[in-house]
């Protein structure tokens, strides 16, 4: 107590010494002290009524107590008087055995003489009950089944209670009732043949289906009474409980499954088709039973049966136990697409499941799959090599029919605009655009893996198009005249190409998300430049075709014939129209760079045909004439190339100055403006090289070997500064070697 009054001081203190810190809070001191005594005074108050309250708890307690002391004396002594009573009448207990066992008897006696006239009826009735049983009557007949069975287990049960171990009598009972239990087994027959075909009966004679439910019913309440008597009493008759409900369950539920498994009518031996027709056939039987089963069926079934919902349940799995049984069969892939299509897509869309008539008691989002998702896995992987493998074999295919093509004695066919073409794109394309129509039945993610598999296998088909086709064109040159339209099929294997492009981006743009484009980006890439290369070597080799026709006539540029009139250069246009009539069933943009090209090579080997030195002018007179030729040919070069380039919007005017340059220079008449033209003929063409300024001069002929000296070593002097937009072209030309020492001497 000392303690606790030391730190209540102690306490006070230390707030009094809060709250007077500073010299303006001791005006303050007597507002705190009434503040403080109200404190205590509440405090006060509040301690005294919870002692109070306390106090009349306690109070009340005691009250309770001593009462509840006083009841159970009086429960003490009621307890004595009713043993006392007990005693008493244990006598009076033992004398009323007789007129107990008198009351049994007379129990006994009563139920035999109310169910005599049924006993000594057993075998007219049973008769009876045979001949509804066989009329479809079933009401009637299980009316008197149902009395003929009341009668029996009373006589039973009155026998047990006598003398539950006199097996004699209760045999003799049951034996003279023997005929009663082919009765009921010969209607339950009937019941579930009803039960079987309920689907059909529901439609034909609903109340067949409602009698045999109220059967089933009666029999059910029977059992419940059974059952209930056997936890009293410890009696059962024979043949209880029957569970014909449940009997009627498993009966449905092996229909259904009966149902489900007989509609296979062929095998893949048979029909390809088989799998597509089974699952078409289920889907429509499964539909139509579903309807049946709303409509009509639920109206015959007590509520508490959810006979629509169990049926749903049953039909569920029977299709789940089916489905899985055909995954583990071993199907071909458009099998497995088949079936993956349908547990995934039919089951749930409104043609099957999803259908509107059957919303709201079927939630198609609430049902299980059909099949696991790990099942699901191993077929799409099986089927994901199954059509690698095919998608090979199909490219494999193609391409070996689109060379047989190539060697045909025809032209290939042309398209609606004119350009040769080989069915080769057409099929490919067509078998890739089947192959992603059938995945995106199933999901999207497989129509990626599909569209992904088909570009990669395109790639490697590519490789093999590019060989074959080098390798058609080697065949080609080592006999010329053989294939006979060598020309037309290379252009249509480079049209191929245009199509081979644009195939792919209408199948990446109808198939592909846009967020999985840079997925494939690469692949694209790659197989652009690959289709690139095989058009630009299969423009390449028409190019030496006509080069290979035009060599003779290239020969006699600038040799003495051609000075004396040759029309070589009239010939090489002429030719290089002629192949370019074929060639305009080139597609864009192959058929404008073959003409960019071939007009390069044509300058090339013009400017050439001047490097070799065939001729060297003799006077001025020969240089003006072969000048002028030259000119005038460079305008025939031009005006063809223009013509055949018409509407490329491509300047094509450019490399035919190179030869009228060089023409300039063999014209000059003045040797002493020599080295000035050739430095102009170098400041445009930078790529000329010392032995073409050394052939040039010789050409010329008027050119000593000083002066060839001189004007060479000045140009390499002198600076060089080529234009940007210039297209080095001589660099291709190669001057024989073994004549620039000569010229030098």
């Amino acid at each position: 107590m000392e303690e606790t009054d030391r730190e209540a001081v102690a306490t006070a203190v230390q707030r009094v010494a809060g709250m007077l810190q500073r010299p303006d809070q001791l005006d303050k001191v007597e507002q705190y002290r009434r503040r403080e005594a109200r404190k205590k005074a509440s405090v006060e108050a509040r301690l005294k009524a919870a002692i109070q309250s306390q106090l009349d708890g306690v109070r009340t307690g005691l009250s309770q107590l001593h009462n509840a002391l006083n009841d159970v004396k009086d429960i003490q002594q009621s307890l004595i008087d009713v043993n006392k009573d007990w005693r008493q009448s244990i006598n009076t207990i033992e004398n009323l055995k007789d007129v107990k066992d008198a009351v049994v008897q007379h129990s006994q006696l009563a139920a035999a003489v109310e169910n005599l006239k049924n006993i000594f009826s057993v075998p007219e009735i049973v008769r009876e009950t045979h001949d509804l049983i066989e009329r479809g009557e079933l009401l009637q007949a299980h009316r008197k089944l149902m009395d003929l069975e009341c009668s029996r287990d009373n006589l039973m049960y009155e026998q047990y209670r006598m003398d539950s171990k006199n097996t004699h009598d209760m045999n003799l009972i049951h034996t003279y009732f023997g005929d009663m239990q082919k009765l009921s087994e010969e209607l339950a027959k009937q019941l579930w043949m009803v039960v079987q075909r309920s689907l059909v009966t529901v439609r034909r004679d609903p109340t067949l289906l409602v009698s045999v439910v109220r059967i089933i019913e009666r029999e059910e309440k029977i059992d419940r009474r059974m059952l209930d008597r056997k936890k009293q009493t410890g009696f059962i008759p024979p043949g209880r409980p029957k569970k014909w409900k449940e009997k009627m369950f498993n009966i449905l539920e092996r229909t259904v499954s009966t149902r489900i498994e007989g509609t296979q009518a062929d095998t893949r031996e048979s029909d390809k088709m088989w799998l597509v027709r089974h699952l078409e056939i289920i889907r429509k039987y499964v539909l139509d039973d579903l309807l049946v089963a709303k409509t009509l069926l639920d109206q015959c079934f007590p509520p508490h049966y959810d006979i629509f919902n169990r049926l749903l349940n049953m039909y569920h799995q029977a299709l789940a136990t089916r489905m899985q049984e055909l995954a583990a069969e071993d199907l071909e892939a458009n099998e497995i697409v088949s079936l993956l299509t349908w547990v995934l897509n039919t089951y749930t869309s409104a043609e099957m499941m999803g259908n509107s008539e059957l919303s709201p008691e079927v939630d198609v989002n609430s049902l299980d799959a059909l099949i696991s998702q790990n099942v699901v896995d191993q077929l799409l992987n099986k089927y994901m090599s199954t059509l690698t493998s095919n998608i090979i074999g199909w490219l494999r295919k193609a391409l070996e029919t689109d060379k047989k093509d190539w060697i045909k004695e025809t032209e290939p066919e042309a398209d609606q605009d004119g350009y040769y073409q080989t069915t080769l794109p057409a099929i490919v394309f067509q078998m890739f655009e089947q192959n992603l129509q059938v995945a995106a039945q199933i999901n999207e993610d497989l129509k990626t893996k599909v569209l992904i598999l088909c570009l990669q296998q395109m790639n490697s088909f590519l490789t093999r198009y590019k060989d074959e086709a080098q390798l058609y064109k080697e065949d080609h040159l080592r006999n010329r005249q053989y294939p006979q339209c060598y020309v037309q099929y290379m252009i249509a294997v480079i049209n191929n190409c245009q199509t081979f492009k644009e195939s792919i981006i209408s199948l990446k743009r109808k198939y592909l998300k846009s967020d999985m484009e840079d997925t494939l980006s690469i692949s694209h890439a790659n197989m652009d430049a690959t289709l690139d290369i095989i058009a630009k070597e299969g423009c390449s080799s028409l190019l030496d075709e006509v080069f290979m026709d035009l060599e003779p006539h290239l020969n006699e540029l600038m040799t003495k014939k051609w000075l004396m009139g040759s029309n070589a250069v009239g010939t090489i246009c002429v030719t290089v129209e002629d192949y370019f009539n074929d060639f305009a069933k080139i597609k864009k943009p192959y058929k404008k760079t073959m003409t960019l090209e071939a007009h390069r090579r044509v300058v090339v080997e013009y400017i050439r045909a001047i490097m070799l030195k065939r001729i060297s002018f003799k006077n001025a007179e020969e240089r003006k004439e072969g000048a002028e030729r030259m000119i005038k040919e460079a305008e025939q070069f031009r005006f063809l190339f223009k013509k055949l380039a018409a509407g490329s919007g491509e300047d094509t005017e450019g490399l035919c100055d190179i030869i009228e340059a060089i023409a300039e220079v063999i014209k000059l008449t003045d040797p002493s403006l020599l080295y000035l033209e050739v430095s102009t003929l170098v400041s445009k063409y930078p790529d000329i090289r010392d032995d073409h300024i050394a052939a040039l001069l010789t050409v010329r002929g008027d050119a000593s070997r000083d002066m060839k000296q001189t004007i060479i070593e000045t140009l390499d002097q002198g600076p060089s500064q080529p234009n940007p937009n210039y297209v080095p072209i001589f660099k291709e030309i190669v001057v024989p070697t073994l004549t620039v020492p000569k010229l030098l001497k």
